[in-house]
């Protein structure tokens, strides 16, 4: 019974370490993911005159470059036990998950077909983006926790509201970029069926949609964290 307690104890005392997560700060972090590729496109297109179609490479070297510290600094907020990890060391960690999420990102995509020597700065810039979306929010708030990447990845089953801000958007992208990918053999003959411009379409819509069904697990969700805390 005691060690029954002393576990029900600790457990509410790491959601009270865990950062709230309100309606209000699921909203302002998706706006600033979402004007972060925004801010890509508009300056790949006005200051660098390129676009996916014209320009793969360069203009998916640009988007990565710029989405990935805007979602570095915003998920490193929301950090796991941030009495225990500063905020420095979360960013360090969501650093470190976008080279490991694109080797994962990528061997899937290569499986699948996607072309390795050929368009190799192709599907790496690629591959980086897909870690940016998918790999390294989870970096900066669970770091190498196993089982949190486990229960949000392997099973889908986020457990609060950041857990749906990270799982929702990442696998709105994979599926996005797994329906873009349908028109790529298809004879058409459209520059944007070449790899991996229509798959990069797909999942930025994805991710997307993914962060406007996560808002909206947010705002009809109970917090259980401030419950408990109150």
């Amino acid at each position: 019974m005691a060690k029954k307690k002393k576990k029900m104890t600790g457990t509410s005392s790491d959601i009270r370490n865990d950062i709230v997560v309100t309606p209000w700060k699921a909203l302002l972090t998706h706006l600033i993911c979402g004007l972060g590729l925004g801010t890509a496109y508009y300056a790949a297109h006005n200051f660098y005159s390129i676009n996916l179609t014209q320009n793969p490479s360069k203009t998916l070297l640009l988007i990565w470059v710029i989405e990935a510290p805007a979602v570095i600094l915003v998920y490193s907020l929301f950090r796991h036990r941030p009495n225990q990890c500063s905020y420095l060391k979360a960013a360090v960690r969501g650093l470190f998950a976008l080279p490991a999420g694109a080797v994962v990102n990528a061997l899937g995509a290569i499986a699948l077909g996607a072309p390795m020597i050929q368009d190799f700065r192709r599907t790496l810039h690629w591959s980086l983006l897909m870690s940016v979306l998918t790999c390294v929010p989870a970096g900066s708030v669970f770091g190498s926790s196993w089982a949190d990447w486990h229960r949000i990845f392997a099973h889908a089953k986020p457990s609060g509201p950041l857990e749906y801000m990270i799982c929702l958007p990442a696998h709105g992208a994979v599926i996005g970029a797994w329906f873009g990918a349908w028109p790529m053999p298809l004879d058409w003959e459209r520059p944007w069926q070449e790899w991996p411009i229509c798959v990069c379409y797909g999942a930025m819509a994805g991710y997307f949609m993914g962060m406007v069904a996560s808002f909206g697990f947010v705002l009809f969700h109970d917090h259980p964290g401030r419950v408990k805390e109150d």
